[in-house]
């Protein structure tokens, strides 16, 4: 099942580029495309052009960040999913005039579906501005309607790293699904153990030689004990990631070979504040399936442990946490009744970026990082260890960041639906800017 319809160059409507009044003081917001179908990755690509996947559509899209005119490079009629959940079609990397993907497709020849992501290579053809399938370099990745992540980066190595989060198991409508992401492959075939890991392949999607050997056993598999990590990105040689915290502690990450990130051990730090793990699949003598989930009580029939209780010789601390809260911290905010996770103390980081263009002068060096809950662009000094500073605000969810060559411009996209705080600091889901890509620009000086 690999097809693809390459769209044909026919460029979509021009949509309007309008210049609203500063969202951000010391810079000027134009929202540079909207009407998007969830957008999720946006490129700035050496065609000058920005590349944009969109999740829900399944197609990828080039925008002239002049004028705003898009045209469809592709539409992938092999992708599947997008609309409810966090599958789709997600990750892209670019070397021009290869276009690497990673997207979820029915991996079942029957009529029943079988849910898994794969990551391909597509060539793109300057001629018509389209793309076409080249191979498949790796398939039948797990798959799951919760925790994809789905970045996908290509690397000062020259290697594809890609990122798989927990699938979403041990939580919500999935709790009972036993939590893999500190599993380690039986072997080099052992897929289903490649949840909650960051992968690093070859470009034609073959093991590195140098992949750490991880419980004896070489595979893609670079890093592990990863929650959800939708961000990735290289800055000055370094891998650095952003992940999602349950209720407490998203993550910045430095990702080393073989690290163990400690999730679900560890939430954060291991630090025993606000978080113990909580295995509802092995609960007993009364079995998981008995259970009603909750986010705020565990059953005594749950075995539980603590997070100092963790000891892995290969255990890596996060640089930098965000949302960390004392042990004992009231997670049930009033002002979120019936959106309860919206006044977590996390802020949901989507994505992560590295700033390195003379345009901003006191940003050199520092790691851009969107959030989903609050609408903001948070910026880490250089190192990612100092504290986060909220540079871009609107009342929107932000999904991707990119940077303009020059560093003059910070592009953004965001999700068209789903909730927010807004202004008063209640969620709400009332978006300024629905299915679009922001333009943000710092005022002349």
């Amino acid at each position: 099942m690999r097809r693809l319809l390459a769209a044909a160059a026919a460029t979509a409507a021009l949509l309007t580029c309008s210049t609203a009044a500063p969202a951000t003081p010391g810079f000027t917001l134009r929202v540079l495309a909207s009407g998007l179908q969830h957008p999720w990755e946006v490129l700035t690509g050496p065609d000058g052009w920005l590349w944009v996947t969109e999740r829900s559509g399944h197609r990828v899209l080039r925008i002239d960040p002049g004028t705003g005119t898009t045209r469809v490079a592709a539409t992938v009629t092999e992708a599947i999913g997008g609309l409810r959940g966090q599958d789709g079609l997600l990750g892209m990397a670019l070397r021009l005039p290869d276009v690497y993907l990673a997207y979820s497709y029915d991996a079942d020849p029957s009529p029943a579906v079988t849910e898994q992501f794969k990551i391909a290579d597509f060539r793109y053809d300057v001629t018509t501005g389209t793309l076409r399938h080249h191979a498949d370099l790796l398939t039948g990745l797990p798959a799951s309607p919760d925790h994809d992540s789905g970045r996908l980066v290509l690397g000062p190595d020259d290697k594809l790293y890609y990122t798989i989060g927990d699938q979403g198991n041990n939580q919500f409508d999935r709790f009972c699904l036993r939590n893999r992401a500190r599993d380690l492959p039986a072997d080099a075939r052992d897929r289903s153990a490649y949840q909650g890991k960051v992968l690093r392949l070859e470009r034609d999607g073959t093991i590195p030689r140098d992949n750490p050997v991880l419980d004896g056993v070489r595979t893609h598999v670079w890093s592990y004990g990863h929650r959800n990590a939708q961000g990735l990105v290289f800055g000055r040689g370094r891998l650095y990631s952003s992940e999602q915290g349950p209720k407490t502690d998203d993550e910045i990450n430095e990702i080393r070979p073989g690290g163990d990130y400690g999730w679900p051990r560890v939430a954060g730090r291991r630090d025993d504040r606000a978080y113990r793990f909580a295995d509802w699949s092995a609960s007993a003598p009364a079995p998981c399936s008995s259970l009603t989930y909750s986010d705020y009580v565990i059953p005594p029939s749950v075995p539980t442990a603590a997070e100092s209780s963790f000891t892995s010789a290969a255990y890596t601390e996060p640089l930098r946490t965000v949302g960390t809260v004392p042990d004992g911290y009231d997670f049930q905010d009033p002002r979120c009744a019936g959106d309860a996770n919206m006044c977590w103390p996390t802020v949901a980081p989507s994505s992560l970026d590295f700033y390195d263009a003379p345009g901003i002068p006191a940003w050199r060096g520092s790691l851009l990082m969107p959030a989903l809950k609050d609408g903001t662009v948070y910026r880490f000094p250089p190192g990612g260890d100092g504290d986060p500073v909220a540079e871009l605000h609107t009342v929107d969810r932000y999904r991707d960041v990119a940077i303009s060559p020059d560093g003059r411009t910070v592009y953004v996209a965001t999700d068209p639906s789903g909730s927010v705080l807004g202004r008063d600091g209640r969620p709400t889901t009332e978006l300024e800017h629905r299915g679009a890509i922001l333009a943000f620009r710092p005022h002349a000086r």
